[in-house]
């Protein structure tokens, strides 16, 4: 874990001779086992969430792809999602020719407001979309009683919460179907890919024979049964997912503790607020989050520019999906209004860095840089 440069860098996996060796035995063997990696991922992974199935993909954005696409997600429907979270979430919905319905977010868990579905649902709502963000978990519960009142599907976006739970139960366990980020800065990493978790048999079976052309495994040879997208994962990639699966305690551990050394550093300062973990929730912590109070008089991009020039990378709270090019003429003006949480927070919101190869002295770096950004002295020891 040791770091050669002074370089900080915003995220980075932790990769080890376990990872290295599993891909090493996935090429000196692609003829015996072309696919084991990924059969044995899928398996395990799903055991491990307690879902019946999993699918492995190229990454997240295709596996929420696969599951709307076997909702019956089209034009003239409508999809509840989070006005904060990355564009991915929403992104395939919108390219099946549905609408996005940009929904407020709960000021303390920065994830979708139960309270602003309910008021959002309309004849045309055919999925709620709902975003473990940056590990925090939702009012599950009472997003779960909307969606079976309504008779609308739950889709769990994952992504940034593996490790979480919400009452002991895992994130990814919720909803219809959930779904998975290995990106290159996610907790887990294959550098690019993803997983689909399901329980139902006939959304399995849907999109099984929609990653790969249209063929399920009794399909004959080159025969195809719909034409359907390209959503395979591939071996490499998979050993690389498997080999970190095996260290899952240690990488959850690891951003755990960089959130709880973030708290210390800055734990004198009034007004801040980080990733959320009420007593009935375990938070992952994909990426420290801070939201500066209203006190500190400054936004997001301030202190992302300040902290620049101190060579510390900070990043920006995800900008509200409807503030964002693509939906702003259409969005913005009503959004702005509707959605005062998501506004408010995202203005005031940044990730600090949660780079695996961090050292204690680059943390105290960071929080430093924090510090003299909102005006307060830098600490030299805590």
């Amino acid at each position: 874990m040791s770091n050669s440069s002074d370089k900080i860098f915003m995220a980075g996996p932790w990769i080890t001779e376990v990872e290295i060796k599993a891909v090493e035995d996935a090429m000196r063997h692609w003829y015996e086992g072309c696919y084991d990696y990924v059969e044995k991922f899928e398996k395990e992974f799903a055991a491990f969430h307690d879902r019946k199935y999993a699918l492995m993909t190229p990454n997240c954005t295709t596996a929420i792809h696969l599951l709307l696409t076997a909702l019956g997600i089209k034009s003239g429907d409508e999809v509840i999602v989070p006005d904060c979270t990355w564009i991915a979430t929403i992104s395939s919905a919108v390219l099946l020719g549905a609408t996005p319905v940009f929904t407020d977010i709960d000021p303390v868990n920065w994830c979708l407001d139960p309270a602003s579905v309910r008021k959002n649902i309309t004849p045309k709502t055919k999925a709620i979309i709902v975003v473990d963000l940056y590990g925090n978990m939702p009012h599950m519960d009472e997003l779960l009683a909307i969606s079976k009142e309504h008779g609308i599907p739950l889709v769990e976006d994952s992504a940034e919460a593996l490790g979480s739970k919400y009452k002991g139960i895992r994130a990814g366990k919720f909803g219809v179907g959930s779904v998975f980020s290995f990106h290159r800065t996610k907790t887990l990493t294959t550098g690019e890919g993803g997983m689909l978790l399901l329980d139902d048999d006939d959304l399995f079976k849907f999109c099984r024979v929609w990653r790969d052309h249209g063929r399920g495994p009794d399909t004959p040879m080159y025969q195809n049964d719909a034409v359907t997208y390209k959503f395979m994962p591939f071996n490499v990639q998979a050993a690389i997912g498997y080999a970190q699966f095996t260290r899952f305690d240690e990488l959850v551990d690891k951003k755990r503790e960089l959130l709880k050394k973030y708290k210390e550093r800055l734990a004198d300062i009034p007004d801040l607020y980080f990733n959320d973990e009420p007593e009935y929730v375990y938070n992952s912590v994909w990426a420290t989050t801070v939201v500066f109070g209203k006190s500190h008089g400054v936004t997001k991009q301030q202190v992302i520019e300040r902290a620049a020039k101190m060579d510390i990378p900070v990043r920006p709270f995800f900008f509200p999906l409807s503030s964002l090019k693509p939906f702003a003429d259409k969005w913005q003006a009503v959004c702005s209004q509707r959605n005062p949480v998501a506004y408010n927070v995202s203005d005031r919101g940044v990730n600090l860095s949660c780079a695996m190869n961090l050292t204690d002295t680059q943390i105290d770096k960071i929080a430093n840089a924090v510090r003299a950004a909102i005006g307060y002295s830098s600490k030299a020891v805590w």
